[in-house]
């Protein structure tokens, strides 16, 4: 096997132990000097961390050695917000492949690195990464870094990643800090119009507002959402239904002249929409279909459509990707239609970026399964880390969005009616507050909000919002957990109403984190946010 093949077999293998277990990456430190597998010309980076446009002093940036799963070395942001790492070892046998991340009390980061994950080269199944040269920003798993009560969920920092090569300099290594009060995403309104009880989602109408026109006809066979600013095919039902692969290359392949499209689109430029894209275009206040009436979207089936993301998009992968039911907007999990080789959907095409109203947040998978597919494009607001904030009072503060929440996540449970009084009247002194809110403060997240807790890089949300993660090396930080008792195999209430049923609604799954339609008499779990 010729060096570079070797070189590519163990990073490969490097990759595969940082995602699945063994830590996430590695490096030089502040002053460390010396290879740690030979190699006579050191490597530089360096960068800056900044809060809200200024310099943020007193960041331990951590850099990890991949190779060894240890750290490396750890700096320090001086008062200008500037870190670096000097005489990173390179050369040797094995290139040795280092990850940074940055950590203080009361801050969530995330990189401020052109480029992306763009240089990243990948392998076919486990799918497994390696970077061909220089930096790039992923989220990496540091599993073996940690003790956890039950062993198995993940915990996945964003991190840059350097490939040390023969006497590389990198500046630019930047990161921004976020504290809850710079959020990196506002979430839209749910365009639920009728209220069903007090304290509601109609009846606070909480989210960004929707255009009053919210959807355009471009003519040319295209349709503008001003909310989200995402292009969307206009004739939703001229793709071919079809298993998830096909589905996939075909979206791929449209270009202006096919389906209606006199917009000069080529191959590539079009996409099947991530679950949080496809997500966006439900309007909870319509059914059949469930997209605001009187769009100009044509040939909208009622059945269900794919999305990109795989249903749980770590390393390890899933057979199945999410898909959901237009004829009301409900999640499909149920072993047959959301299974990737098997089940035929309908299929969509989605265009841009943003530039809209609100920016959608990503979705939290990062390992691609497919061309264009959610794990490839990563299309989206990224979420920082550590994104919630313990805030010692009862409460934390998710940083993505700067939403407050109760902690204890199994206090409040009933009907949907009793759940939103129980949490009209929630104040501090009960569930565990010591907040100083009053009654009134507080309320059941709309479908909007508490979707938005979603990372679909994780298999299991309960179990992770569960768990404390307990560092088994002093430079790397504990993690407490998330939410108090976050309850397995549960549904837990949003303040939505299904509009294709009124007696029931909208529920997050706790494991899952899917969004399915519950009857409003049955008994559910509720968070409450402010």
């Amino acid at each position: 096997m010729s060096n570079s093949k070797k070189t590519f077999a163990l990073a490969a293998v490097i990759a595969a132990l940082s995602a699945c277990g063994g830590g996430g990456g590695g490096g030089g430190g502040g002053n460390a000097t010396g290879p740690i597998y030979g190699g006579p010309v050191p490597d530089t980076i360096s960068g800056t961390v900044s809060f809200q446009g200024a310099p943020l002093s007193g960041v331990t940036v951590t850099a990890f050695q991949t190779n060894t799963n240890s750290v490396y070395g750890t700096t320090t942001t001086d008062a200008s917000g500037n870190y670096s790492f000097a005489n990173i070892a390179t050369g040797g046998n094995v290139t040795e492949n280092l990850q940074f991340w940055p950590s203080k009390a009361g801050y969530a980061f995330y990189p401020a690195l052109p480029g992306g994950h763009a240089n990243y080269l990948w392998n076919s199944a486990p799918q497994n990464w390696y970077l061909n040269s220089g930096i790039a920003l992923t989220r990496a798993g540091y599993n073996g870094q940690f003790t956890n009560p039950d062993g198995g969920s993940p915990i996945d920092f964003t991190v840059i990643n350097f490939m040390a090569t023969s006497g590389l300099t990198i500046t630019g290594a930047n990161f921004t800090a976020y504290d809850g009060s710079n959020p990196t995403l506002k979430l839209a309104a749910t365009g639920q119009s009728t209220s069903y009880a007090a304290g509601d989602d109609a009846a606070l109408h909480k989210g960004v507002a929707w255009p009053a026109v919210r959807f355009v006809d471009n003519g040319d066979g295209t349709v503008a959402d001003k909310l989200t600013g995402l292009t969307w095919l206009k004739n939703a039902d001229c793709l071919t239904p079809a298993v998830w692969a096909t589905a996939v290359a075909e979206v791929n392949q449209l270009a202006s002249g096919s389906c209606g499209l006199s917009d000069g689109s080529s191959a590539g430029q079009w996409r099947m929409p991530n679950l949080g894209e496809l997500e966006s275009i439900i309007d909870v206040s319509a059914a059949n279909p469930a997209v605001t009436s009187g769009s100009p979207f044509t040939n909208i089936a009622n059945g269900i459509y794919w999305s990109a993301t795989t249903y749980w998009g770590g390393e390890e992968g899933s057979p199945n990707a999410w898909s959901i039911r237009m004829a009301d907007g409900r999640y499909m999990n149920d072993t047959s239609s959301d299974v990737k080789a098997t089940a035929v959907n309908g299929v969509w095409a989605v265009k841009g970026s943003g530039g809209g109203v609100v920016t959608l947040q990503s979705t939290g998978a990062y390992v691609p399964y497919a061309p264009n597919d959610d794990g490839t494009v990563q299309a989206g607001a990224s979420l920082p880390f550590p994104r919630m904030h313990d805030n010692g009072n009862g409460t934390v503060t998710d940083m993505a969005t700067g939403l407050v929440w109760l902690k204890q996540a199994n206090c409040i449970q009933g009907s949907w009616t009793s759940a939103l009084a129980a949490v009209s009247a929630l104040a501090s002194g009960q569930c565990g507050l010591s907040d100083g809110s009053a009654a009134g403060a507080w309320r059941m997240p709309n479908r909007n909000e508490l979707q938005s807790l979603s990372d679909r890089a994780l298999n299991n949300h309960a179990d992770y919002f569960s768990e404390s993660f307990t560092s088994g090396n002093a430079s790397i930080a504990s993690q407490p957990a998330v939410f108090s008792n976050f309850v397995q195999f549960q549904y837990y209430w949003t303040s939505t109403t299904d509009a294709a049923a009124t007696d029931e609604a909208w529920t997050v799954f706790s494991c899952d984190f899917g969004v399915y339609d519950m009857a409003k008499s049955a008994s559910g779990y509720s968070l409450a946010v402010r």
